[in-house]
């Protein structure tokens, strides 16, 4: 099994393979997970000079980079597809500003979209690879076609377990008392024998409600979420925090964090019961389902000053709705605007 970066672009290399080239989501050996592929892009690509190219030219240099970045041989032209990379469910975007913009298609959760940043001077200075879902929950603007939600009643139980164990096809692949390492990180792949069950991640996580930490203020909502994020963090054992900004929040554990002030739970683009395999390498013989993946729901009230965690809700993305009202909204709108985080780029 492929391990760093370019043991996946050697394997790419050594394959056959094109763009084209349809390839599993989460294969062992050629889909090249996120956080390698935004390696390999920005070993590739920083530093590329843009400038003075007319944009199609500036598209097809992009392109060839990208090719050249991941293994594959670049085609002599690119084929209008979507995504423009099949075989990696990839789109790219370079940015001047961080107004992302997403013309006549709506996000997909399972394609990741390259977004690079190219100063004023039109020199590649990052890439940052994150999928659909994870943009999708960057939106505020209200223009990204369909986005699901959810309401939470609260009830009289301070503390819920919804689901009593993991989904069945989970089960196998969990395993009680956990010890992680110093160099293990929350954003690592999950490995098999290294998920705690759903029961050990309540119980260790039931111990913050009652807790509170000073609030960063009412537009400061993903300051908000990293300061839970670190406190859950250490009640799991990890000795340090981080942060991708992927989907789910902590990816050793499959387990995706929300802080609610207010009782609208905002989903994204996938229903938490969905079948669709999540963008996450092969687990053993199982590739993880968003079904599969755990939910910590956290709900708090703040003063302006502190933050206190009043509630905390676990359940797995298969039982989610039996505890939480479903709704959506829809509107339509030819034309995506995300304006990414003034820090989108560093973390």
């Amino acid at each position: 099994m492929s391990e760093t970066p370019f043991d996946y672009k050697n394997a790419i290399q050594s394959s056959g393979y094109d763009i084209y080239s349809p390839i599993e989501v989460g294969d062992a050996n050629y889909w090249i997970p996120t956080l390698n592929l935004e390696a390999l892009l920005n070993q590739g690509l920083i530093g590329l000079d843009l400038a003075g190219l007319p944009l199609r030219t500036r598209s097809k240099v992009v392109k060839t980079a990208v090719c050249d970045a991941l293994g594959y041989y670049a085609p002599q032209s690119f084929k209008k597809t979507q995504p423009r990379f099949i075989g990696q469910q990839l789109d790219t975007y370079t940015q001047k500003s961080n107004n992302l913009q997403i013309w006549n298609e709506e996000l997909s959760p399972t394609r990741r979209y390259a977004i690079i940043q190219i100063s004023d001077q039109d020199i590649v200075l990052k890439v940052k690879v994150v999928n659909g879902q994870e943009l999708a929950l960057l939106d505020t603007t209200g223009t990204i076609t369909t986005k699901y939600q959810a309401g939470i009643t609260l009830g009289t139980n301070t503390h819920e377990l919804i689901s009593a164990s993991d989904t069945p096809e989970l089960i196998p692949y969990v395993q009680a008392g956990v010890t992680l390492t110093q160099a293990t990180s929350p954003v690592d792949e999950p490995v098999v024998g290294g998920l705690m069950p759903i029961q050990e991640i309540h119980d260790r996580l039931s111990k913050l409600v009652g807790l509170s930490f000073p609030d960063p203020g009412v537009d400061q909502e993903r300051n908000r979420g990293a300061a839970l994020h670190s406190m859950i963090c250490q009640c799991l054992g990890y000795s340090r925090y981080e942060d991708k900004g992927q989907f789910p929040d902590i990816r050793h554990q499959l387990l995706e964090v929300k802080l609610q002030t207010s009782p609208t739970i905002d989903l994204g683009l996938v229903l938490p019961n969905s079948e669709d395999r999540l963008d996450i390498r092969q687990l053993g013989g199982l590739h993880p389902r968003h079904c599969d993946t755990r939910y910590a729901i956290f709900y708090a009230r703040t003063d302006g000053r502190q933050v206190m965690l009043t509630h905390l809700i676990i359940t797995t993305g298969a039982d989610f709705f039996t505890r939480f009202r479903r709704f959506e909204g829809k509107i339509t709108n030819g034309k995506i605007q995300i304006p990414l985080p003034r820090n989108f780029f560093t973390i």
